[in-house]
C-alpha cells in the first residue's frame, strides 16, 4: 500500500478486511453510504443484504413525502453517480452551497471570518481520512482554544458534504489507499479547501491528508495520483515500511518542542521549492529522506499520528496563534496531563 495504514489497523473505517480486488463503499458517521467506483461489481460485502442501496427501488406507490433535513445532513443520491468523474452536483444536493452560505451566516454584530472570535475548526471527510484517532487533533484544538476562553465552532464535512470556504483551521487525517484515491478526486471537484487555502486558512493534514495535498501521490497500486496541488510536495510508495514511534526535531524558529508520534505508512515524500521540512527525524521514517513532514506559510503536513495534537500540545497551539494570534500559557493544572503523556511517550523511546 502506497499511502498509508496497513489493513485491519486500529481506527479503520472499516473496509480493512475486505480483498484488494473487493470494491470499496464506507459509511459515514451519519449512516449514509458513498457511492461505489466505477466499474465496480454490485455485490458489495458493505451494504445491507438484498439491493444494493445505490439501485432505485421500485415503489408501487407514490412515495411519501420527504422529512426536512438539517443543512449538513448527507444529501441522498438517486443514481449511482461516478464519484471520480461526476461534478459535484451528481453526488451532493443543487442547493448545498446555499445550504452552505446559511450555516455560515453570522449573526447580527459579529465579524467574518478572518475576524471573528470564534475559532471555525473544518473536519474534513471523518468518514474516508480518520484512521488512528485523528479525531483526537480537532479535540485538543478545541480543547485548548476553549481553555483559553476562545470560542470554538468544530464542523464536521463528510464526502458527500461540500468543504466550506470561511473556515479557520483544515483538518485532515490519514486513511488507507482507496479512500484517499476517492478523498482527492472529490475535494478537487469540491474546490472548498483550495478556495480556503488562498484565503490563508490554517491547514493541518496527517499521513494521507499530508500526501493528497500535494501535487502527486501513490494510490493502490503505486500508480501516482493527482493531488490537490495545495503544498509543493510529491508522493509516492518506498521500498520500506515506516511502522512504529517517530521522534522529530522541529525546525526551531517556530518555537515547538521536539516532536513525537507513531507512523504507519509506506510514502516516500520530497519537499519542493517554497517548501520547508517541518522537523529533522531523530527516530522512525518520515519523509524518508531524514526529513519529517513539510510547511509553507500556514500549511502544515505530517506523518504524525498519535493524534499528533495530543501528543504535541505546542503544535496545536502553533496552529490556533496563526488563526487567533498570540496566546496566552494555559495553567500548569491545565497542562497536567498533556505533559505527563508527552513525558511517557518520550521515555518510552528514549530508553
Amino acid at each position: 500500500m502506497s499511502s498509508d495504514e496497513v489493513p485491519g489497523s486500529a481506527g479503520d473505517i472499516g473496509n480493512a478486511a475486505i480483498p484488494g480486488d473487493a470494491h470499496f463503499a464506507a459509511r459515514s458517521p451519519s449512516g449514509s453510504y458513498l457511492p461505489p467506483l466505477a466499474g465496480e461489481p454490485a455485490d458489495d460485502p458493505l451494504t445491507p443484504r438484498g439491493r444494493s442501496v445505490w439501485e432505485p427501488s421500485r415503489p408501487t406507490s407514490a412515495p411519501p413525502e420527504e422529512p426536512a433535513r438539517s443543512v449538513w445532513e448527507p444529501a441522498r443520491p438517486t443514481h449511482p453517480a461516478d464519484p471520480l468523474t461526476a461534478p459535484a452536483s451528481e453526488w451532493a444536493s443543487p442547493s448545498r452551497e446555499t445550504a452552505d452560505a446559511a450555516a455560515y451566516a453570522l449573526p447580527s454584530g459579529r465579524r467574518s471570518a478572518a475576524g471573528d472570535s470564534t475559532i471555525r475548526l473544518i473536519w474534513i471527510y471523518p468518514d474516508l481520512l480518520s484512521t488512528y484517532g485523528d479525531r483526537g487533533n480537532l479535540l485538543m484544538l478545541e480543547r485548548r482554544a476553549r481553555l483559553r476562553g476562545i470560542d470554538v465552532e468544530p464542523v464536521e464535512v463528510n464526502a458527500d458534504q461540500p468543504v466550506p470556504r470561511h473556515g479557520d483551521i483544515y483538518l485532515l487525517g490519514g486513511g488507507e489507499d482507496l479512500p484517499q484515491v476517492l478523498a482527492a478526486h472529490r475535494l478537487r471537484a469540491d474546490g472548498g479547501l483550495q478556495a480556503a487555502a488562498d484565503r490563508g486558512a490554517v491547514i493541518f493534514a496527517v499521513c494521507a491528508g499530508y500526501q493528497l495535498i500535494g501535487t502527486v501521490f501513490g494510490g493502490a497500486h503505486g500508480e501516482p495520483v493527482e493531488g490537490l496541488g495545495i503544498l509543493n510536495i510529491r508522493s509516492g510508495r518506498g521500498e520500506r515500511r515506516g511502522v512504529g514511534e517517530i521522534v522529530a526535531d522541529i525546525d526551531p524558529s517556530l518555537g515547538v518542542d521536539r516532536l513525537t508520534g507513531f507512523e504507519n505508512h509506506q510514502g516516500v515524500t520530497t519537499v519542493g521549492p517554497g517548501v520547508a521540512p517541518l522537523a529533522r527525524v531523530v527516530l522512525g521514517v518520515g519523509n524518508g529522506d531524514g526529513t519529517e513532514g513539510a510547511l509553507a506559510g500556514r500549511i502544515l503536513g505530517t506523518y504524525l499520528h498519535g493524534p499528533a495534537l495530543v501528543r504535541n500540545p505546542a503544535l496545536a497551539d502553533l496552529l490556533l496563534s496563526w488563526a487567533a494570534g498570540p496566546l496566552p500559557s494555559l495553567a500548569p493544572a491545565d497542562e497536567a496531563w498533556t505533559g505527563r503523556l508527552r513525558a511517557e511517550r518520550l521515555a518510552a523511546v528514549s530508553g
